[in-house]
């Protein structure tokens, strides 16, 4: 495998990641109790079921790419928005340093909306998959190009023990070799370079068409602004979608969700 160990802003993400781990086994952290058992696979069938195009849509107040989106923005409130507008599910951004975003965040959309959840985080550790269960996340994202391919197996391992799905993101060619590894029901595709911020929109189609399989769903993220940048990602695969930003930015996500997934 040609796994190459993440540079720029992903790399700093990424050992960000390490050093929160770190801390939280020095300090013998205990994780709470689950807040809800939720059903096996509820993120995967939520991007499956017929009808609409599926959204995962994301609360998150900043980005590195795009600054400080919404400095006061209360995440239980802004997934309701999506939950009403018919989203199939939220992304729940933790990462504290350059998103803003924490596992209380995860906690309080969990005991607000009834649709699955996924922790969107730079996940290095299975402890991290062990810490979005305990927050009530029904999938973990998982980066390919983040962590060494047998670091990836354990933390998606650690996800199937505990009946979570995993979004297996992909953003260069070399990150299509981890698909041969074992199932992976739901990859997305990043249209951001993780390392420069850089934005290709025509990523998807690139590697969407190397990582279709039967049975795989296939997820666009990043970049997805209008209706017509949908329908092309859709043209070209995509049987859901991930979109934050333009939600955020958005006087009125509910109409661009009620848009944007109709069939």
């Amino acid at each position: 495998m040609s796994f190459v160990s993440p540079r720029g802003v992903l790399g700093e993400l990424v050992a960000a990641a390490h050093e929160r781990v770190r801390t939280s086994r020095s300090q013998a952290r205990p994780l709470p109790p689950p807040t809800q058992l939720r059903p096996p696979s509820a993120f995967h069938d939520a991007l499956t079921q017929p009808g609409r195009f599926p959204l995962i849509c994301e609360v998150k107040r900043a980005s590195p790419s795009a600054g400080m989106l919404r400095s006061g923005l209360e995440v239980d409130a802004q997934a309701r928005v999506y939950e009403a507008a018919g989203a199939a599910a939220v992304s729940v951004l933790t990462e504290p340093s350059r998103f803003l975003g924490s596992l209380a965040d995860l906690g309080r959309v969990r005991d607000t909306v009834a649709v699955p959840l996924l922790r969107k985080d730079f996940i290095v550790d299975p402890r991290m998959v062990d810490e979005a269960f305990a927050y009530g996340a029904d999938a973990v994202l998982l980066i390919a190009a983040a962590i060494p391919p047998e670091l990836l197996l354990a933390c998606a391992t650690r996800a199937d023990d505990l009946g979570m799905d995993c979004l297996l993101e992909l953003i260069y060619p070399r990150d299509l070799e981890v698909l041969p590894l074992r199932p992976w029901p739901i990859v997305g595709v990043n249209a951001r370079d993780l390392e420069t911020l850089e934005m290709d929109l025509g990523r998807f189609k690139e590697l969407a068409s190397q990582a279709k399989a039967p049975g795989r769903v296939l997820v666009a993220e990043s970049g997805l602004a209008s209706l017509s940048a949908v329908k092309s990602v859709r043209a070209d695969g995509a049987q859901a979608a991930l979109v934050g930003e333009a939600l955020l930015r958005s006087e009125r996500p509910h109409q661009l969700i009620t848009s944007w997934s109709a069939q």
